[in-house]
C-alpha cells in the first residue's frame, strides 16, 4: 500500500480587506470587542462585481498548487473540492474546476463538512492514493461567506468571524510509507447539528416558504451557539490530536508544527496550552483572514510553507472542528 504526499500548495485571497473598524460602521461592534472574543483584526471579503466565487477562487489557488508541484493539469487524476458555500445548489464546485482548468474527463467529488471540510477532503484523497486507484489528486478548500452573512447588529456574533478565500494542495503517490500522510482521523456527532447551522433554503424550507412567511424569516442566515461550540471544540480538538499521535507512536514533543482550523484564536490558544506547545510550534493566521471554514487549514498550511516553517522531515499536525458536529486530524511526516 502506498502513502500520499503533498507536493504542491497554493492559496488565493480576495484583495478587499475588511477591518474591524469597517464592521463597526455596519453594526454595533468595536475592534476591541471582536479581538477580545476571536483574535481577528481583519478578513477578506469579495467585492460586489468581482468575478470571484468559491469555484473561481479555488481554480486560482489550484493553478498555483499544480505549478508548484511541477505538474500540469493533465497530470491530475481526480478532484476533491471542500466547501460549504458552493456556487450553485447543484452541481458542485468540483466539476466547475474540471471545466475552468480545462482538464480531461476526470472524476470530481464535493465534500460538505464545513470547518472540517479540508481534513475530510484530505482523508478521501489519501485513501484513493493509498489503494492505488489514483496517483495525483487535486484537493481544494474554498469559501465565499461574505455574500450570505447578516451584516446588521443582529448577526454580529457570527458575521465578524467569517472571511472569503481558497487554498489547494496536490497529493501524489509516495512509496516510502514513513513519509507523507501517516494517518487521518474523522468523527461526527449529529445530535448537535442545530448548534451551528443554516437551515434554509432547503428542500424542507424552499424559496416560496421564505417569501410567504408572515414574519421576518432569517433562517437563511447562519446561527451559532458560540459558547456551546467553543466548549465542545476544545475537547474534540484535544481528543483527535491525541488519537493521531497515539496511532503513530508519537508524543506532543514530536510535533514540529500544529496547524489548527482557524475558527477562533482563543480555541487555538487553549489547545496550544493544553499540549504545552510553543508559539513557534503553532501557526495561526486568523488575525488576517478570519474563519474561511474549509479553506482555513490549507491557506494556513500554504502560508506556513511559504514562510519556511514547514521543512523536510517535520511532523505536521492538522486538526479541525466545526458544524455537524464534525472533527478530525491529519498526521503528516513532511
Amino acid at each position: 500500500m502506498y502513502n500520499s504526499k503533498i507536493i504542491g500548495l497554493g492559496k488565493y485571497l480576495p484583495d478587499n480587506v475588511v477591518t474591524n473598524d469597517d464592521l463597526s460602521k455596519l453594526m454595533d461592534t468595536t475592534d476591541e470587542w471582536i479581538q477580545e472574543r476571536t483574535g481577528i483584526k481583519e478578513r477578506r471579503w469579495i467585492e460586489k462585481g468581482s468575478e470571484d466565487s468559491s469555484a473561481v477562487m479555488g481554480a486560482k489557488a489550484a493553478r498555483i498548487a499544480i505549478e508548484r508541484a511541477g505538474l500540469t493539469k493533465d497530470d491530475i487524476d481526480f478532484i476533491v473540492f471542500a466547501t460549504m458555500t458552493p456556487d450553485y445548489y447543484f452541481p458542485g464546485c468540483g466539476v466547475q474546476i474540471q471545466d475552468v482548468l480545462d482538464m480531461g474527463t476526470i472524476g470530481a467529488i464535493d465534500i460538505r463538512n464545513q470547518c472540517s471540510g479540508f481534513v475530510y477532503a484530505i482523508s478521501v484523497a489519501d485513501q484513493f492514493i493509498k489503494t492505488g486507484m489514483y496517483k495525483n489528486i487535486l484537493v481544494i478548500g474554498a469559501e465565499y461567506h461574505s455574500n450570505g452573512l447578516d451584516k446588521s447588529t443582529r448577526g454580529r456574533g457570527v458575521t465578524v468571524i467569517f472571511g472569503d478565500g481558497a487554498g489547494a494542495a496536490v497529493l501524489t503517490r509516495e512509496e516510502d510509507n514513513t513519509k507523507g500522510i501517516l494517518s487521518t482521523h474523522l468523527h461526527s456527532q449529529g445530535k448537535h447539528a442545530d448548534k451551528l447551522i443554516v437551515t434554509s433554503p432547503s428542500i424542507k424550507h424552499w424559496i416560496p416558504e421564505i417569501l410567504a412567511s408572515k414574519k421576518e424569516d432569517i433562517s437563511y442566515f447562519p446561527y451559532m451557539d458560540g459558547t456551546f461550540v467553543f466548549k465542545n471544540a476544545v475537547v474534540r480538538f484535544s481528543e483527535v490530536i491525541t488519537e493521531g499521535l497515539i496511532k503513530n507512536n508519537l508524543s506532543k514533543d514530536d510535533i514540529d508544527l500544529f496547524i489548527p482550523h482557524q475558527a477562533n484564536l482563543r480555541i487555538s490558544q487553549f489547545v496550544q496550552q493544553r499540549f504545552g506547545l510553543s508559539d513557534d510550534q503553532v501557526f495561526n493566521n486568523i488575525t488576517k483572514y478570519g474563519n474561511t471554514t474549509a479553506a482555513s487549514i490549507i491557506i494556513a498550511l500554504t502560508e506556513a510553507w511559504e514562510q519556511g516553517k514547514v521543512k523536510d522531515g517535520d511532523t505536521v499536525v492538522l486538526a479541525a472542528f466545526g458544524s455537524g458536529f464534525t472533527w478530525g486530524s491529519v498526521i503528516i511526516k513532511w
